[in-house]
């Protein structure tokens, strides 16, 4: 299982929002995101999530400065997500070293593109569903559609998307506590990897997902957790990477 630390960026800072859905509601917590990304590669961590926060409420990448940098310094693949919503900024980021592009919105708004990105970009394109009750939450975690999670994955692996990247949101716009049944669920019923978003709030959530990797849990993004040390980098590793 692979463990991807994130960073969440905004005026090219780390940071966190402490309130779904609201940029303004933004703690920094690191001022330089490229230190902060080679601390994870230093720690082991062999992949890194970053999210363009700024991007993804514009809909245009924002945080080139900070995202470049990290690329520039930092030797380890990159996902990145965050206000890809045309060709242009997936063949753009690609072209300067992102190893995959997640599409976000433009998985529900514009499935062309993920089919154009994936025929182009093969094996590097993820998609990342939130999700409320088990139906798709658009942007800002305060709008849930009327798709089920499970159609719009079937439908994005069905374009060729390589990897889902799930979360799992309570009604409040918060990440939930792991819903482990409805990751499995979605796990089983695909053939592509998924990557559980948020919500292990101990090394306890961390070994049930260890334990169900068989249904297709390829992956974990950590971000409250390993930032406020409930989840130490060196014990989630070692979990992590155990046969």
């Amino acid at each position: 299982m692979i463990l991807y630390p994130s960073i969440h960026l905004k005026d090219n800072k780390v940071a966190r929002l402490t309130r779904a859905g609201d940029l303004q509601a933004a703690d920094i917590l690191h001022d330089d995101p490229a230190a902060r990304a080679a601390a994870f590669a230093a720690q082991g961590f062999e992949w890194l999530h970053v999210v363009d926060l700024d991007g993804a409420f514009v809909g245009q990448p924002v945080n080139a400065q900070s995202i470049t940098d990290i690329l520039h310094n930092v030797k380890m693949p990159m996902q990145l997500s965050g206000g890809m919503r045309s060709m242009k900024h997936i063949e753009e980021w690609i072209e300067k070293g992102v190893a995959r592009i997640v599409l976000t919105s433009a998985a529900l708004q514009n499935p062309d593109l993920v089919r154009e990105a994936c025929r182009a970009f093969p094996g590097r394109i993820a998609v990342k569903i939130d999700s409320t009750a088990g139906y798709v939450t658009r942007t800002g975690w305060s709008n849930t559609t009327r798709m089920k999670a499970l159609d719009l994955a079937l439908q994005v692996e069905e374009a060729g998307v390589s990897t889902l990247i799930y979360a799992d949101i309570n009604n409040g716009g918060a990440l939930s506590e792991i819903n482990l049944e409805a990751i499995i669920d979605l796990a089983f019923a695909l053939t592509m990897p998924v990557v559980a978003s948020g919500g292990v709030h101990s090394m306890h959530d961390l070994e049930e997902l260890k334990e169900n990797a068989r249904a297709g849990i390829a992956g974990l993004i950590l971000g409250r957790a390993l930032y406020d040390g409930i989840l130490k980098a060196e014990e989630a590793l070692k979990l992590a990477k155990a046969g």
